[in-house]
Formats: structure tokens, sequence, C-alpha cells
């Protein structure tokens, strides 16, 4: 899903907001601010009918369609209409639809700039503060997860102030994978820190092994990303993606990242022309037995019941052995309509979706939880139980660092097109990092 997001800020911009009024007497500027009460009492709010628009298909779909059907059995005097969109057209059409009376009370928006932070600053979703202090969100979600629904008032800022949007009982993150047999047939056990990682890549080159099936001709970064956290200091990590400007990219592990994969490049531990490689073809290698290792998002190898026992996962340790530190986030910012005449009740659902019961049944359906330390996941799922392990280890570790786009929305270009000039050779790590900053603190100078 991260992959597509710069791809849609024309599409947002282009639409603009227009001036609205997102409710009944309510004011843009009001909007943005949180109510003086509300209720967390769903019995008593009579009936009502809650219209929810998501881009969730397939498990996801199966998913939410449960957790809609198990809101109302708790609460029979609300119903709620889903409407299920494509991703891409609903991200580039929610700004309108949230200004339309007959919109949707709850949807999923995009994090980031590029989405959450224009309806918010819009005034076309609900500042949720009141919320999250009468239903605990401040306390049982993660420091580091909610500061991704958080945008300050003056909207400048995004990563701290008031909540415009929530996560849910599921995440979405950047690991490694492992193919167990492969592992198993090079005497080796799954790696648990970098040098580990190292150690079992050159082996398994030297076995005539593909130690990291990759391909990066659409620019495909989770390899990047994914060693950055393992390197970077997660508060400094976290500032700078979230717009500290004192912060810059060398300060959190980027030229050593950048560095670490091309000499990986180099060694030869990526399929041969990796560069003419695009990311389905990857994945599709990988999943057909092609490569020791693979960073990835989860659930983005579309594995089967079967492979899910052949697939391990692996949130590695930090290099500083400072806990473990992971990109990730909930796959969709869920947000309140302003317009809507029932936020009570909405809120209620929002707070369902970060429910434990929520997570099991997002474990039922093969999908990685988060918020529910308890869950039961199949022990035939070698993938799922490692995965759950992973978003678990960072729960408690309070390890989540955003995807580093959200840092502008210009940045995933940025670091795409210029990893291609890495690998071939015609860019340095530093120049590299220096065209990172170049970009975040122009967009930072534009906020202002």
């Amino acid at each position: 899903m991260k992959i597509y997001k710069a791809g849609m800020v024309a599409a947002l911009l282009a639409l603009g907001l227009t001036a609205c009024s997102p409710g009944s007497g309510t004011s843009a500027t009001d909007a943005t601010k949180a109510p003086d009460t509300v209720s967390t009492d769903v019995a008593k709010a009579g009936n009502v009918t809650l219209k929810l628009t998501d881009f969730w298909g397939g498990a996801e779909g199966e998913w939410i369609k449960q957790v809609v059907a198990d809101f109302q059995k708790k609460y029979p005097n609300v119903t709620i209409q889903r409407t299920n969109e494509d991703w891409g057209q609903l991200n580039s059409t929610l700004n309108l639809q949230l200004q339309d009376d007959s919109g949707p009370d709850i949807a999923t928006a995009n994090n980031g700039w590029q989405s959450l932070g224009t309806l918010a600053k819009g005034g076309l979703v609900r500042n949720l503060d009141a919320y999250a202090k009468a239903y605990g969100w401040d306390k049982k979600v993660p420091t580091t997860i909610a500061r991704q629904n958080q945008f300050s008032g003056d909207f400048k800022t995004m990563g701290t102030g008031s909540w415009f949007s929530t996560p849910m009982a599921r995440t979405s993150l950047i690991g490694l994978y492992y193919n167990a047999d492969k592992l198993k047939s090079l005497g080796l056990e799954p790696p648990k820190t970098l040098a580990d990682l190292e150690t079992a890549a050159a082996k398994a080159k030297a076995a005539g092994e593909i130690p990291f099936e990759y391909g990066s001709l659409d620019g495909s970064t989770t390899i990047l990303l994914g060693t950055q956290a393992m390197l970077a200091d997660k508060k400094k990590l976290n500032d700078y993606i979230y717009g500290d400007a004192s912060i810059k990219a060398g300060d959190i592990g980027m030229t050593d990242a950048i560095t670490l994969t091309k000499k990986w490049a180099d060694a030869g531990y990526f399929p041969p022309k990796f560069e003419g490689i695009d990311y389905q073809t990857a994945v599709a290698n990988y999943v057909g037995g092609k490569g020791v290792f693979r960073w990835e998002y989860t659930g983005s190898l579309g594995l089967d019941a079967a492979k899910q026992g052949k697939y391990g996962y692996l949130q590695l340790a930090q290099a500083s052995g400072s806990g473990t530190v992971g990109v990730g986030a909930a796959p969709g910012a869920m947000v309140i309509s302003s317009k809507s005449k029932n936020p009570d009740v909405a809120a209620a659902f929002l707070d369902f979706l970060m429910s434990p019961e929520t997570g099991q049944l997002a474990a039922d359906r093969g999908l990685v939880p988060a918020l529910s330390p308890d869950v039961k996941v199949p022990a035939t799922s070698l993938s799922l139980t490692d995965e759950s392990k992973g978003a678990a280890t960072l729960d408690s570790d309070d390890g989540y660092v955003p995807y580093f786009d959200w840092s502008s929305p210009t940045m995933l270009d940025t670091i795409s097109q210029n990893l291609q000039l890495v690998y071939a050779g015609k860019m340095t790590p530093d120049k590299f990092t220096a065209a990172v900053d170049k970009d975040r603190d122009a967009f930072l100078a534009g906020q202002s």
C-alpha cells in the first residue's frame, strides 16, 4: 500500500479542498477542535445508521465484514452500511466525499501529509482528542503509533498535537522473510542480529544461493528502510520524519543504510540483473523458491496456507542492542467525518477496531494483529506466528517508526529514483543522503 502514496499526490492536490461546512452548524475551524463533552454509551444513542467506506478487499475485506457484524451484534441499535472502493479511487476522492452531506461517517484514509494531513487541515475530519481521553487511547496505543495519527493545531507539524485518526488491532510492517527449508539446508538458524544476517548471507552466496531475492526496476525501497530501522536511533528517526529540521538524514542511519545496501549489491547478494526485475516478479520469484531472504511488507507475499508454514519472518534487533525498531503502521487511518451526525457512535466503532476481539479476528484470517498480546495464531502458520511476534515486540518496545516517505509528499520518488543511481554507481551514499535532506527541508520550508 505504501508504495503507491506518492503517485496519488497530484490527484489529491488537483482536486483541492473547497471551503465547506463540515457539519450542521459547524465551521471548518471548529471541526479541528475537540468537543467539550462526548458520550461512550452507544446503547442510549437510539437507532443509528453509520456509513463506512474503506479500501479493503480479500482477507481484509472479510475481516472488516466480521468486525461490522460483531459490532452490530453488540449494539443492535446500530446499523453500519459499508461501501468498498479501490484504494487509489478512494484516496483520490475522499476529500470530495467528506464534503458531501450524504458522504461516509467513517472512512479509511492514508497516513501522512498526502491524505490525512490534507483532510485534517481542511476541517473535513473530526478532532478526536476527547474520545482519546474517554476511551484511553493515549494509554493503550504505543506512543510511536499514536503519533502517526496526530497533527499540531496550526497543521504545520505531523506527529504531535491532536488525534485526527486512529489505528486498529492490525498492523503492516517492513521486516525480513526467510525460506525455512533453505536455511535448514544451509545449516543455519534464523538470524537475530545484523551480524548474524551478514554471516548467513555470505554462507548462502558461497553455497550458490541468492541471499536476498530483490528487484529494483520500480524503485523498491523495503531493503533500504528495513536496514535503516536497525541502524538508526528510534527517537531521531521518528523526529526526522515528523519534521524536526535540526535532525539530518545522516543522523538517522541513512548513509549507513544505503552504504550497506550497495555493499550487498556489489557482493552479488542480489539476483543477477536485479536492476531489471520489477516488484511483482521479485515477489513471484521468492514465493516460487528463489532466494533465502527478502525484505518485504507483511502480508505482501500472498502466501497460501501451505506456504505460510515454509516462510518465517524476522524483526531484527537494532545494531546498537537497544531493543527492536521496525517500520510499521496500521493499514489505514480511521477518520470520522466532520459532517457525521453521530460522532459518538462512530468513535465507539473506532475503539472497537482497536480491541483484542478484532485483533483475534485478524489473526484468524491470516492478517497481522496488533495491540493484542494474547491473540492466538495457528501453529501451522510459521509466517503469521513470526509476524505476530514481531508486532508484539514492537508494541512492547514502543518500537515503531513510520514509513520514511511520510517526511514529504515527494520523498518516495526521491529515494526510489536515487537508489537506482546508487546501484548504478552514479551517485555516492553521501550524495544520496544530501538529496534526501534537500527534499525534506524544502517541504518544511514550504510548511513554514
